[in-house]
């Protein structure tokens, strides 16, 4: 296949080829419709060699409202990685199977891995600790509808900022767009990794580490609110001691702006109340739609079917 091109990180796109992909998404949002039949008679196999939920239902949703068609697995032990099969010969396989595929795998590079071997593009699902790409895609989509723009904002990233990839992602994302200020809100032990602080310290870009959620909240334009991870934990002690460290609630949103907006990748387990859910700042749920209409805009780019409706449609709008 010429022009083969893949997603293994954000930043694989300029810029530019993301507010054009991000204008695809938003016309898919207003003319679902138009999008049935677009990849009428293509195949996407979604290879997650560890579970997911939102993610795997998410591309396999986004497939499936272009008109094409899913296969894959949702477990390794089902398929021949169960045999030792490695993801070079596996990915070969797919290609000749389908014409896309996204792959999910415990081990960080295992996407890369395989993009090498592709015939088809592959995006990388998540791979181990490392990178979440389509949820960054997500991330900066759902900021830019909401907000109106990206860039012009303080953010507030809370939670687990040490172990959290989302958030690593998405800082290194958001570093390429104007006036923007990081306020990152942690426990010691899960504090933001030095070398995010030092590339915004030699960027010149400003940022602050605080521990209370609430000393800024009056401050914030968007609220990035994050999980602690039992699973990044090697103590048991440690994951309990702090994971209900942050909890934010009615109480909390009182100090916020009006305007403000909170998000979340999720899965939450305790970190919103459920009683924030109902407060028209809370926009997780909206993210989670804005995911499926990035993955739509996402596998249109990479099976270079950016055409015809949704050029003419973006056309009318300048």
């Amino acid at each position: 296949m010429s022009n083969l091109r893949h997603l293994m990180s954000p930043m694989d796109f300029t810029v530019e080829e993301l507010e054009q992909m991000f204008d695809v998404a938003a016309d898919i949002e207003k003319n679902m419709d138009a999008y049935a039949h677009k990849c009428d008679g293509k195949i996407m196999a979604t290879c997650f060699y560890e579970p997911s939920t939102r993610t795997r239902l998410s591309f396999e949703t986004a497939m499936l409202r272009l008109g094409g068609k899913v296969i894959g697995f949702a477990d390794a032990t089902s398929s021949s990685a169960a045999k030792g099969e490695s993801v070079s010969d596996t990915i070969r396989v797919i290609s000749c199977f389908a014409d896309i595929c996204a792959m999910r795998h415990p081990k960080e590079g295992a996407p890369m891995v395989a993009a090498t071997k592709s015939e088809i593009p592959v995006i990388n699902a998540g791979d181990g600790g490392h990178q979440h790409p389509t949820q960054t895609l997500t991330d900066l989509l759902t900021i830019r509808s909401l907000h109106g723009k990206l860039g012009d904002f303080t953010i507030g990233l809370c939670g687990d900022l040490k172990f959290g990839r989302t958030v690593h992602s998405l800082i290194n994302a958001l570093v390429r767009y104007e006036n923007i200020k990081f306020i990152f809100i942690s426990p010691p032990e899960l504090k933001v990794p030095d070398y995010i602080t030092e590339m915004l310290a030699a960027r010149g870009i400003e940022y602050k580490e605080v521990i209370k959620l609430e000393d800024v909240m009056p401050e914030l334009d968007l609220l990035y609110m994050t999980r602690v991870q039992k699973e990044r934990f090697f103590n048991e002690e440690d994951y309990i001691r702090l994971k209900n460290f942050y909890v934010l609630d009615k109480a909390k949103m009182e100090k916020a702006k009006e305007t403000m907006h909170i998000l979340h990748p999720l899965p939450r387990v305790n970190e919103i109340s459920v009683e924030v859910d109902a407060d028209p700042r809370a926009s997780y749920f909206k993210q989670v739609q804005y995911g499926l209409y990035v993955r739509m805009a996402l596998i249109l780019t990479l099976l270079n079917m950016t055409d015809a409706h949704v050029n003419e449609g973006l056309l009318k709008k300048y």
